[in-house]
């Protein structure tokens, strides 16, 4: 004997009918909410498969009141900057062009080789950032340089990156630039 098929409460909503949802249960208390498909096929112990059957009965389902998120999606550009087949570190080239410059700028820095590599260390990580900005911006796909949406890895690293690059060319003795207002700002914030 066919069962006729549940009434949906329009015809895109893809929950089950009121009816079902009541015998509906979770197991251990968490994942999707199961739908019983004793009413179709008569064998509570057979649940049906997405996609499969006629309709008669309906798969599991995640509860429409969830509040947890138990998957992220990648961000826009996050897949691999090189083909499949090619080594790890070649897939991953624009997050390793970016994190050698800002290492080497670091290395710079903490040597300490000649007089001016504070602001030198300091300008290639600032470059850095800004490099990872302008990859962002112009490649489809950079790997795991993509942390977020392709707009905020833009404003983040360019914004990051700008403000160090603006820092090391102004830090004291002998700034390489001088800005008077931001001068006069400092002052009148530390006096």
């Amino acid at each position: 004997m066919d069962l006729p098929e549940p009434r949906r409460c329009r015809p895109d909503d893809p929950r089950p009918a009121p009816r079902q949802r009541r015998r509906g249960r979770r197991a251990r208390g968490r994942g999707p909410l199961t739908v019983s498909s004793s009413d179709a096929s008569g064998d509570p112990e057979t649940p049906e498969e997405p996609g499969e059957g006629g309709g008669g009965g309906t798969a599991s389902r995640r509860h429409p009141r969830a509040k947890l998120t138990t998957t992220t999606a990648r961000p826009e550009g996050g897949g691999r900057a090189a083909p499949g087949d090619a080594s790890a570190p070649a897939r991953q080239w624009p997050l390793l062009t970016v994190l050698g410059m800002a290492v080497l700028g670091l290395l710079i820095v903490g040597t300490d080789l000649f007089p001016q590599a504070f602001r030198i260390g300091t300008l290639l990580v600032g470059a850095a950032l800004l490099t990872g900005a302008v990859l962002r911006r112009t490649m489809p796909s950079v790997g795991m340089l993509a942390v977020r949406s392709r707009f905020t890895d833009m404003i983040t690293y360019g914004v990051m990156g700008g403000l160090i690059v603006l820092l090391a060319l102004m830090v004291q003795p002998e700034p390489w630039l001088r800005i008077p207002f931001l001068e006069d700002i400092l002052h009148l914030t530390v006096t």
